[in-house]
């Protein structure tokens, strides 16, 4: 099981680590082709696999005034998946402007070589760090001849066969083509809160929704629409459908998010619910009054079911 270290100061001697380096917003199908070349590397070296990864995101760090930086993954979504990945160690290195100022020399010196012991080095193409970014793979390969570590770079050709970038999981996101994301991602699209208590419109006409509010604010919430969707409650899942928008038929102006959970009635007002988005069924749609907007949930729950 994945142990979880989130200082530099409190790592304990690991066994030839075999390090990655990396913000893994996303933790997409390029990431996950670094990963499994760490976890090969493991077993030819007789090693453990280390991920050291930064919190808050730099760039949120770098550029607080920037709104636009939402992020994929949550820090918990991030810990989940590297958790299934079978990673043997997540170092979460905390990221401040301090921290930030670290040349790249200080950086393989202090951090990788003194605090982890590396012994090899996986990066993807095209990795700089350290202050301004000035540290590349010419420079890292000095370092590690002199600190006598190895170093491997997986090459533009791998990662680009996947063709992935946050950005376009960001766009695809905003577009609402979340089908196109889990090929992307490898996984569905996942989104936390906890359900706070609505108006009861939906119950009023058969369909109860369970409100999310309290997301973690810096996560990139998909475009508005509404969506055949899985939801994990009490520790089970179940189908569902989910809205996401200003709800035009009654009139509302406040962006809502709220979850349609089948076969399921109960009360959970301050849990916390996950759900993993599947496909987009349909923009918003104003309709006359609540029951043409009733006969359509119903189309809605029929074509999420078949989906799902």
């Amino acid at each position: 099981s994945m142990k979880f270290y989130n200082s530099l100061n409190s790592i304990p001697k690991i066994k030839n680590p075999i390090v990655t380096i990396g913000t893994f917003d996303g933790l997409h199908v390029g990431h996950q082709k670094i990963l499994s070349k760490l976890k090969k590397s493991c077993s030819v070296l007789d090693g453990e696999s280390v991920v050291l990864t930064f919190d808050p995101h730099p760039r949120k760090v770098l550029y607080p005034d920037n709104d636009e930086l939402r992020l994929i993954n949550t820090q918990e979504e991030k810990i989940d998946i590297l958790k299934s990945s079978e990673i043997d160690h997540l170092i979460v290195c905390p990221f401040t402007i301090e921290f930030s100022r670290m040349t790249s020399v200080d950086f393989v010196k202090e951090v990788l070589v003194k605090k982890i012991g590396i012994r090899k080095l996986i990066i993807g193409y095209d990795h700089h760090f350290g202050r301004n970014r000035e540290g590349g793979i010419e420079e890292l390969k000095e370092l590690s001849e002199l600190y006598d570590f190895e170093i491997e770079e997986v090459s533009a050709k791998v990662i680009e066969n996947v063709n992935v970038s946050s950005t376009k999981i960001r766009n695809a996101l905003a577009e609402g083509r979340v089908n196109i994301v889990s090929e992307y991602l490898g996984y569905s699209y996942p989104l936390s809160g906890k359900v706070i208590e609505g108006d009861k419109i939906g119950a009023s006409i058969g369909f109860p929704t369970a409100n999310i509010g309290e997301i973690d604010v810096n996560k990139v919430i998909p475009g508005n629409g509404v969506y055949a969707v899985q939801v994990k409650v009490t520790g089970v899942w179940f189908k569902g459908m989910m809205n996401i928008g200003t709800r035009p038929t009654i009139g509302d102006s406040e962006k809502r998010i709220e979850v349609n959970i089948f076969d399921f009635d109960e009360q959970i007002y301050d849990q916390e619910i996950k759900v993993n988005f599947i496909r987009k069924l349909r923009d918003e749609m104003k309709f006359d009054d609540l029951e043409k907007l009733k006969s359509q949930l119903f189309l809605d729950k029929n074509m999420s079911l078949e989906l799902l």
